[in-house]
C-alpha cells in the first residue's frame, strides 16, 4: 500500500527555525506515517533543503512557495474580500489537485488556513489547523489601533481566523490557556494536543548532587514579557551560582549591561542560540531551571526542563494563569529578585526537596508531555482522518454500485 501525502502550509520562514537551530525531527511527519510531505510556505523564503529534511522523518520532502498578497485585508467589503482570498488560494489549490494530499495541516491560522480552506471546498480534502498561541493575547496582525488601515485589518483577520476555524476538520491548540480564544470566537471541533519535542536528545537527570558552582540556566526569547532582569538581580547575590541564559531578542544587549552593572559577568553565560537538539542534550547538567515569562503559554523550553527532570522556578504571571504551571510541577514565584533569591536559595539548601520536585515533575510531565505520547497523539489524529476518507470513500463506491 502506497504511504499517503501531506501538504503542510505554513506563514512561517523555515529559514528562521534552521537559523534558531528549532529543527525538530519528524516535525512535519509524526511517526514517519506519510510517504511524501510537501511544504508549502505563504512566503517566499528558500531555505537550505538539506537543513530542513530531518523534520519530515524518512518522507520525501519538497518545498513550494505562495508568498501572500496583503491586499485583501485591506477590502472593507467581506464579498469581495474572500472572492480576493479565493483568487489567491487557486495556485494552492491547483498543487493540491496535483499532489492528491491525504489531509492538509497548517500550523497558525493566516494566509495557510486561507489556502487550505479553499482547497477543502474545492476538492474536499481535510485540513487539521494547529494553534500554537492565544491569538487574543499575542495576536498576529490584529492590534490596538485607531488607524484606519489596522482597524480594517483587525477585521479581517477576525473574519479569517472565525471562517477558517470553523471549517476545519480539526482545530488542535498546544496547551490549555489557547481555549479561551476559541471559546470566544465560537464553538470549534478541537482537541488539546501538545508539541512534540526532541526526544531523540532530550536526557533525564538523574543525579540531583548540586555542582560547584551552581549551574542555573534560563531558555527564552528575550523581550519585554520575558525581561530576566530580576532573576540576573537575584544571581547576583548567589556567589556561589552560575547562569547560562540562553536566548536572544530586544533585551539582549539591555540584559548583558545589566550583568555588567550587577558585576557578575563572570558567572553569566549569554548564548543566544543553541540548536535546539543541543540543548536537550545539556539540560540534564544542570541543578535548576529558572525562567520569568507574563506569556499566557506553556512553553515548549518549560516542558523540556520538566521533561529532563529539572527543578523549575518560575513566576506567577500576572492575569489569569497558565492551567498546566500547577505547584506540583514547578516553584511559583513572584517577579521580584527577591523571590527568586529566596526560590534558589531553598532549592539549593534542600537536597531532598530539590530532588523530590525534580522526580516529581519528571514522571507527572512524562506520562502527559513525553514525545513519544505526544506524537503518537498527533498520528492518531492523522489515521483518525485517513480511516474517515476511506470509510466515506468505500461508502460513495457501493452507492454507486
Amino acid at each position: 500500500m502506497t504511504a499517503p501525502v501531506l501538504l503542510v502550509i505554513i506563514p512561517d520562514q523555515l529559514s528562521a527555525l534552521v537559523a534558531k537551530g528549532e529543527v525538530q525531527p519528524r516535525y512535519y511527519n509524526p511517526g514517519n506515517l506519510f510517504g511524501e510531505v510537501h511544504i508549502l510556505m505563504t512566503n517566499a523564503d528558500r531555505p537550505q533543503e538539506d537543513a530542513v529534511r530531518p523534520m519530515v522523518g524518512d518522507a520525501a520532502m519538497t518545498i513550494h512557495n505562495l508568498p501572500e498578497d496583503y491586499r485583501p485585508l485591506l477590502e472593507p467589503n467581506g464579498i469581495k474580500r474572500w472572492r480576493m482570498f479565493d483568487a489567491w488560494s487557486e495556485p494552492a489549490v491547483a498543487l493540491a489537485r496535483r499532489l492528491n494530499p491525504a489531509v492538509v495541516r497548517c500550523h497558525g491560522t493566516d494566509f495557510n488556513t486561507v489556502a487550505a480552506r479553499r482547497i477543502k471546498q474545492a476538492l474536499g480534502i481535510p485540513y487539521v489547523v494547529s494553534l500554537h498561541t492565544n491569538l487574543d493575547q499575542s495576536p498576529c496582525r490584529r492590534r490596538i489601533s485607531i488607524d484606519p488601515e489596522q482597524v480594517q485589518v483587525n477585521v479581517a483577520m477576525e473574519d479569517l481566523e472565525r471562517r477558517c476555524l470553523a471549517e476545519a476538520d480539526l482545530v488542535v491548540p498546544v496547551y490549555g490557556s489557547i481555549l479561551p480564544y476559541l471559546d470566544r470566537l465560537g464553538g470549534f471541533n478541537f482537541e488539546i494536543c501538545y508539541n512534540v519535542l526532541n526526544g531523540a536528545t532530550l536526557r533525564h537527570k538523574d543525579n540531583y548532587a548540586l555542582g560547584s558552582p551552581v549551574r542555573l540556566i534560563s531558555v527564552g526569547r528575550q523581550y519585554h514579557e520575558k525581561n530576566a532582569e530580576n532573576i540576573l538581580r537575584a544571581v547576583a547575590d548567589l556567589p556561589e551560582v552560575t547562569l547560562t541564559m540562553v536566548g536572544d531578542g530586544p533585551l539582549h544587549q539591555s540584559l548583558k549591561a545589566r550583568a555588567v552593572e550587577l558585576d557578575i559577568v563572570d558567572r553569566i553565560d549569554f548564548q543566544p542560540v543553541v540548536p535546539n537538539a543541543v540543548l536537550c542534550a545539556m539540560l540534564a547538567e544542570f541543578d535548576l531551571f529558572v525562567v520569568h515569562t507574563e506569556a499566557w503559554e506553556f512553553n515548549k523550553s518549560v516542558i523540556e526542563a520538566l521533561l529532563a527532570g529539572l527543578p523549575v522556578i518560575i513566576n506567577r504571571r500576572i492575569g489569569r494563569p497558565v492551567p498546566e504551571l500547577t505547584e506540583d510541577i514547578v516553584t511559583l514565584v513572584e517577579n521580584t529578585p527577591d523571590a527568586y533569591w529566596r526560590a534558589i536559595r531553598c532549592l539549593m539548601d534542600d537536597h531532598a526537596t530539590r530532588e523530590a520536585q525534580g522526580r516529581q515533575a519528571y514522571a507527572i510531565s512524562k506520562k502527559l508531555w513525553a514525545p513519544s505520547v505526544t506524537e503518537a497523539r498527533y498520528v492518531e489524529i492523522y489515521r483518525r482522518i485517513l480511516d474517515g476518507r476511506a470509510a466515506a470513500a468505500g461508502n460513495n463506491q457501493k452507492q454507486l454500485i
